[in-house]
């Protein structure tokens, strides 16, 4: 894993001193990756809901390697625009989904489970957009904390893996996503918040 992570370091940063050779190198190790992430989706989706792995796949690559004005500076790096790439696919198609059914009512996210994400583009599409929604609120308040539910949500990240990510111990992105999760938990059952 540590030769892989130097590899695509390099590899990202000679991209970005205009390397195109990197670039091609580069590609089928993002796409692996990205494979890898979208499969957490697919095998954390809720019971019943299935995720289009392959779309998500190519959505997410095709903005990925679209991105030009990334000053990529590691693997870390390159996790945490993954996750923010794949929470904004995942916002984005359940927006469309939610905009096609409009008028029907949405269930309220409040048992929504952070290790078991709905579909999309299933009936609790509006659970996704209520944790979007929670999670900018969190962002506002502790950044590093919803940056740690990103990356371990969205980006389908180990503790250790968010601990690179992140620079810090795992220890602290532990204690950072119990109470990021505690935070959330309360903030869904809850409801809506006013004007949303």
């Amino acid at each position: 894993m540590a030769t892989e992570s130097g590899k695509i370091t390099g590899l990202l940063k000679a991209w970005v001193a205009g390397e195109e050779q990197a670039r091609d190198e580069l590609i089928p190790l993002v796409y692996q990756e990205l494979r890898r992430l979208a499969s957490y989706y697919r095998n954390n989706a809720a019971a019943g809901e299935t995720m289009q792995t392959t779309a998500l796949v190519h959505e997410a690559y095709l903005r990925m390697v679209n991105i030009h004005d990334v000053d990529w500076r590691d693997r870390g790096h390159f996790f945490a625009v993954s996750a923010q790439l794949m929470r904004r696919i995942l916002v984005d198609t359940a927006r469309a989904h939610g905009a096609v059914k409009r008028g029907g009512s949405t269930p309220a996210a409040s048992g929504l489970n952070l290790d078991e994400l709905p579909a999309p583009d299933s009936e609790r599409s509006a659970e996704l957009l209520e944790l979007d929604d929670a999670l900018t609120r969190l962002a506002v308040i502790d950044s590093r904390r919803a940056k740690v539910v990103e990356l371990r949500v969205f980006g389908g990240l180990t503790v250790e893996e968010a601990a690179e990510s992140m620079q810090l111990s795992p220890e602290s992105i532990m204690r950072d996503w119990r109470l990021a999760k505690a935070w959330l938990t309360r903030e869904l059952s809850a409801g809506p918040a006013d004007g949303a």
